[in-house]
């Protein structure tokens, strides 16, 4: 099925033409008296900065106002600004709001809705968070009418509100005029093929501002799989997309594939708790040999064994774009650690390795360390084996890669008894150490931190503050106190900011 979409400004049409009928004449926000003409013809005579015009506009002009708000505003100053005042301007502008809410309120009433009071006291907000409102195709498709003329929000989330695939369309139809909304969380409403239909005939358009897109937990099937990534096949404007907790298995795998051998512009991708196995791991792999802008992969929660681990090793030999891949939790032992290191050992952009919760022992850890130790351009910063029991032998062991590549830090679990265990609840708290120094030598502590970064900014990646902590000697710490300093700054993202201390 092929979705044809009406043309501009069609969902406010549809929302006008839909009220006439419904309405007596005079009911409506913006429609017209019988004397409406009348009342035209005499005020032309008045100049144009009189702010009494605009109650005085067609319907068509009131409901489409927004449309191209900012294009349409700058005109109006352009032709009166030797007329207007600060004030009038900003008068016109609260208009603009106000008529955006009665709008919305008048479709609540001919959708037969409640409105969302939360709606309502944000609209002005860029990050609307509407997740688990009980919405509805029907109140989806009321905030869409309002939102084809909003300009301030760019964010919106309708996580968990059954918007189904009436609602998709009143949202797509909606961004067909929104060129504002940048990012759009509709997971977990129970889409389905029909809705994935919808989308992906959106997708293949290429014609709005969106970059992020949330589509978990939709009940996504192999077919439905089919669909998304023909059109992400040709999208080039969804930078970060987000399929996680659908039934994609081995086929869609293959499809997902395909889709990233000729993507040219998703940067993040999240595929965790799918049902992929090996034949749909090596199938990924092969899309990720040739692709060139992916730089996030979430492949946690799934089902590719060593065989998968093997086709991920092999493919980070020759990747040179990904920064952060998550395979926790994939029945993955020591021999796929051993299949994975292979690749770190070449490895010259990959930053972060999660392999949480996989089935292996300290000797397919020890296989991972020894090839980041290996090479010597390895960008390696976190290493996530936490599951992972280790000794002192293998404490020592790390001591040593560490000294090679100071920025990584490896995440593990200490055995009982070892000497480090026992002495991780003596380490005196990292930021009273770098207090104590600041003080003797009557500074701050921001003041310390910056002098860490060579640009002297309050803002630094982690990888780069946990190498110029561990090799700066004005204060002793550890790498494991750093890693407390670091949650401590609110690291984010791979960013740490001194001034959240």
């Amino acid at each position: 099925m092929h979705v044809q979409f009406p043309p501009k400004l069609a969902v406010l049409q549809a929302f006008w033409d839909e009220k006439i009928g419904a309405s007596s004449p005079g009911t409506c926000l913006c429609q017209e008296s019988p004397g409406s003409m009348e009342e035209e013809e005499s005020l032309e005579s008045k100049t144009q900065d009189d702010t009494t015009e605009l109650a005085t506009h067609s319907s068509d002009d009131m409901l489409y106002c927004e449309a191209e708000a900012p294009s349409n505003v700058e005109k109006e100053k352009t032709t009166q600004e030797d007329s207007e005042t600060d004030l009038e301007i900003e008068d016109t502008e609260r208009y603009y709001t106000t008529g955006q809410r009665e709008l919305y309120l008048e479709a609540c009433k001919l959708m037969g809705v409640v409105p969302a009071s939360y709606f309502l006291r944000n609209m002005e907000e860029p990050h609307m968070n509407l997740n688990h409102h009980g919405l509805g195709p029907k109140g989806t498709k009321a905030i869409a009418i309002a939102l084809v003329s909003n300009t301030t929000i760019i964010k919106l989330e309708l996580e968990d509100n059954c918007i189904t695939e009436e609602g998709v369309l009143s949202l797509v139809e909606m961004l067909q005029e929104n060129y504002y909304l940048q990012e759009l969380n509709i997971s977990n409403n129970k889409i389905g093929l029909e809705g994935a239909k919808i989308i992906s005939d959106f997708l293949q358009g290429n014609t709005s501002s969106l970059s992020k897109l949330k589509l978990s937990g939709n009940n996504f099937k192999e077919d439905s799989a089919v669909l998304l990534c023909q059109a992400m096949s040709s999208n080039y404007r969804i930078k970060t997309l987000a399929l996680s907790h659908n039934d994609f298995s081995d086929i869609g795998g293959e499809q997902l594939g395909q889709m990233l051998g000729f993507n040219v512009g998703l940067q993040s991708l999240d595929l965790s708790w799918n049902h992929f196995h090996t034949q749909g791991a090596v199938a990924l792999c092969n899309g990720l040999r040739t692709n060139v802008t992916l730089k996030t992969l979430d492949l946690s929660m799934n089902g590719l064994g060593n065989e998968g681990a093997l086709a991920l090793g092999e493919v980070l030999k020759i990747n040179s774009c990904l920064c952060y891949l998550d395979v926790s939790s994939n029945n993955i032992n020591n021999e796929g650690a051993t299949r994975i290191s292979r690749g770190l050992e070449l490895n010259e952009t990959l930053q972060v390795l999660k392999l949480f919760l996989n089935p292996m022992s300290m000797e397919g850890a020890v296989v991972l360390i020894m090839s980041i130790k290996r090479n010597l351009k390895s960008k390696m910063e976190e290493l996530d084996i936490a599951n992972v029991l280790v000794t002192e032998q293998f404490i020592r062991t790390l001591d040593g890669v560490c000294a090679i590549h100071p920025q990584l830090d490896v995440v593990h679990n200490t055995m009982q008894g070892t000497s480090t265990r026992k002495t991780f609840l003596k380490w005196t708290n990292p930021m009273k150490l770098i207090q104590s120094y600041a003080d003797e030598q009557k500074t701050t502590v921001l003041e310390f931190l910056k002098s860490l970064n060579p640009t002297g900014s309050t803002t630094m990646p982690v990888g780069e503050f946990r190498k110029a902590l561990v090799q700066q000697n004005k204060v002793p710490i550890n790498r494991y106190q750093v890693r407390e300093l670091i949650k401590k700054l609110d690291e984010k993202k791979g960013i740490v900011d001194f001034r959240k201390r």
